[in-house]
């Protein structure tokens, strides 16, 4: 349900023979959030390639025996796949050449800057996100409604889903909106899918997880040279979408200084690198999504009218799944086949209590929480049933209270709602971070429905 970066954390290989600069590597790497693997010589590491996978693999270059040349021919051998980086305090012209024939990601000097460090392996780990999620997109075939997972039998969903069927034979750009976790990315997916485009390539990306200058880097390329670490030249994704489908993820995030670039390539077809001369024509659909209310925003001058009407042409709004309770049971039950299967496990059914649980509670991480509880239902469970025993801490331990009539007054979705951020954020001590994993939202998304409820002053 989410995009390349809300997938599983990028496995990462650091190799340095200097144990101080390995131990900062990895600091500086586990705290960005991903999964660190250390090897404290190429030999080390040539084993950890034989027993583990890795998406990114950090390098130092000259060590003993087994150096980072081995060590990145033999990265390439096991996974094409895997993106290199090397690093030495040896800068060469000729070895970097070397590298990147052989398939190296990226090349960075000694001493390097650990803020480098993190976007050069931030764009390593997004390149290899959106390789995987590609190939699953090819090598997937999907069993529900046409070949993809948009399971429903909800009247307001399923005109939503009859919309975009209409719309999958027109190359006219889409907008969808809808709260956090109602699918945006599976519908832009569906529509893809079924379009004159579904030959081509599908790339998706969050406008808010990135600053403006990585956004402008990834959305439109870059030339070598163009800035300090631009080591060599970078199509963006908006090239590499080619005769495909961009899909904008909360776009109302974007900068009004890229607001502006994108709506000349929109308009033109056409861009220009980042240091850059040359015009580049791409030919690619784009389909944007966002949970705010985009009028909202272009009132409050967030958001360009302009760009907002070439966004615009079909609008499809996704239900939340509050308002889609008939769907829960039949969604849950899909999220239980598809996350036993996966497991290697034979889990048949769900318990009656974890089924009138999940039917009376308010979801305000939507679709994306009911997969998040299913999938660690399934990890925990070791019989045949789902009980209320596999389900997450948090949510065995709620109470229904929020969810019964009390003094006569029955709450409403916004009544039931706030009741159970408020209580979720107790049980997280105030940490809004913890909170929002909790409840399957980002903190954004968190924070509108804080500022919407007027919770925490």
């Amino acid at each position: 349900m989410g995009e390349p970066e809300a997938t599983e954390r990028a496995r990462l290989l650091v190799v340095d023979d200097e144990p101080v600069a390995l131990r900062n590597l990895e600091r500086v790497l586990v705290k960005e959030g991903y999964g660190v693997s250390t090897a404290s010589s190429g030999q080390s590491a040539l084993r950890l390639l034989r027993q583990k996978a890795f998406d990114v693999v950090l390098t130092d270059l000259k060590m003993e025996k087994v150096d980072g040349m081995q060590v990145l021919k033999r990265c390439k051998e096991i996974d094409p796949d895997v993106e290199v980086i090397l690093i030495t305090g040896y800068a060469a012209v000729d070895t970097a050449i070397e590298a990147m024939k052989l398939g190296a990601y990226h090349y960075l000097a000694k001493p390097f800057k650990l803020d480098e460090v993190r976007k050069v392996v931030g764009e390593a780990a997004l390149k290899v996100a959106l390789k995987k999620e590609n190939r699953r997109l090819r090598e997937t075939v999907e069993s529900v409604r046409d070949r993809v997972d948009i399971v429903t039998q909800d009247p307001g969903m399923l005109a939503v889903l009859d919309t975009a069927r209409d719309v999958t034979q027109t190359d006219c750009n889409i907008l969808i909106t809808g709260e956090s976790g109602t699918g945006k990315e599976l519908m832009a997916k569906y529509i893809h899918r079924h379009s004159r485009r579904s030959g081509s390539t599908f790339l998706a990306i969050n406008c808010g997880a990135f600053t403006e200058e990585l956004l402008t880097s990834e959305l439109f390329g870059h030339e070598k040279g163009a800035f300090t670490g631009a080591a060599v030249q970078k199509k963006g994704l908006v090239e590499m979408a080619r005769g495909g489908t961009l899909f904008l993820d909360e776009v109302t995030e974007m900068s009004p200084a890229m607001q502006v670039r994108l709506l000349r390539v929109i308009q033109e077809k056409e861009l220009i690198r980042v240091g850059g001369t040359e015009t580049i024509h791409v030919d690619v659909r784009f389909v944007a999504a966002t949970n705010r209310d985009i009028r909202e925003a272009i009132e409050s001058g967030d958001f360009r009218q302009d760009l907002y009407y070439r966004l615009n042409v079909v609008t499809l709004s996704l239900p939340p799944l509050a308002q889609r309770r008939d769907d829960i049971p039949m969604l849950a039950h899909f999220f239980l086949k598809k996350h036993s299967e996966r497991m290697g496990k034979k889990i048949e059914s769900i318990s009656e209590e974890v089924m009138n649980l999940l039917s009376g509670y308010a979801f305000p991480g939507n679709i994306r929480e009911l997969e998040n509880i299913i999938e660690r239902g399934v990890a925990l469970a070791k019989g045949e049933v789902l009980e209320a025993a596999h389900l997450p801490e948090d949510l065995k331990r709620l109470s229904l209270k929020v969810f019964r009539r009390e003094a006569g007054k029955i709450p409403t979705l916004d009544d039931q709602e706030k009741a159970y951020i408020e209580w979720v954020l107790k049980e997280a001590d105030g940490n809004r971070s913890r909170a929002a994993a909790i409840l399957g939202i980002d903190r954004v998304s968190l924070w509108r429905k804080l500022k919407r409820y007027r919770i925490g002053g």
